[in-house]
């Protein structure tokens, strides 16, 4: 069963994931705003446009935000990626799924003496889409270009700041990639605004090319608690399917 539901810890927003809400014992808890890490080829694009998928599906708006690529991008690779999932149309056309994010993209690429400003206006515009979709499951990928566009990292905290705080006023449980310098989980290192969210998932790839291993970790997540272990998964045709030994 995907989307909201009551569990032991309160509200939880289900990801629909085989073996990732088991990790998180039942679920994301709702209004958590979620890290999503991961190295070159993890799939973390991918499986958080099958987070939004399955909301979708369950009947819960959902909004993607793509940063870095052209909607008509994501919509292709996610084709390829799940023939399975043969709906995505149609979730578009019935307004549970929107997928965007040029607009916002080209505001944070503006020259400007002022990104505050412009994050700001970047800001208002994800308010407004959330808002006319009333979608409560966001993903933005990825804030990587965020923090490259602002520059600083002093203004780079002080904008995730006010981005969590916004997106817990809108009452959205919003999943945030951020690409990892490196894939191996040895190599793992956190810049200090990753402590501002609510959870943090890390995605990794180990071993040589023709015999690469994926694994997925629950690092943290405020509200619950979850699966310490890491987890191999595989990207299947009708999407993730993570290993747990929970199960």
């Amino acid at each position: 069963m995907y989307g909201q539901e009551k569990g032991g810890s309160g509200e939880r927003f289900k990801t629909g994931i085989g073996g990732l809400d088991t990790m998180l014992y039942g679920g994301i808890p709702v209004d958590n705003q979620v890290i999503l890490a991961g190295g070159p080829g993890s799939g973390k694009t991918l499986m958080s446009f099958e987070i939004c998928y399955n909301s979708a599906k369950a009947g819960i708006p959902a909004v993607f935000l793509a940063l870095e690529e052209e909607p008509n991008t994501v919509i292709k690779n996610a084709k390829s990626a799940f023939p399975d999932f043969k709906d995505i149309d149609d979730l578009i056309a019935k307004k549970l799924l929107y997928i965007d994010g040029e607009g916002s993209s080209n505001k944070l690429q503006q020259e400007s003496d002022s990104s505050k400003y412009i994050f700001g206006n970047m800001v208002a515009d994800i308010e407004g889409i959330l808002s006319d979709y009333n979608a409560k499951c966001l993903v933005i990928d990825s804030i990587s270009l965020i923090k490259l566009m602002l520059g600083d990292e002093l203004s780079y905290r002080r904008s995730m700041i006010s981005l969590v705080s916004n997106l817990r006023r809108l009452n959205v449980t919003s999943f945030l990639t951020v690409e990892m310098p490196s894939a191996e989980r040895k190599d793992l290192k956190f810049t200090p605004e990753f402590y501002i969210f609510d959870g943090i998932i890390t995605m990794y790839q180990t071993g040589q090319e023709d015999k690469r291993t994926l694994a997925i970790e629950v690092v943290k997540m405020r509200g619950t608690n979850h699966s310490w272990v890491l987890s191999p998964y595989e990207i299947e045709s009708n999407g993730f399917k993570v290993f747990t030994i929970e199960e």
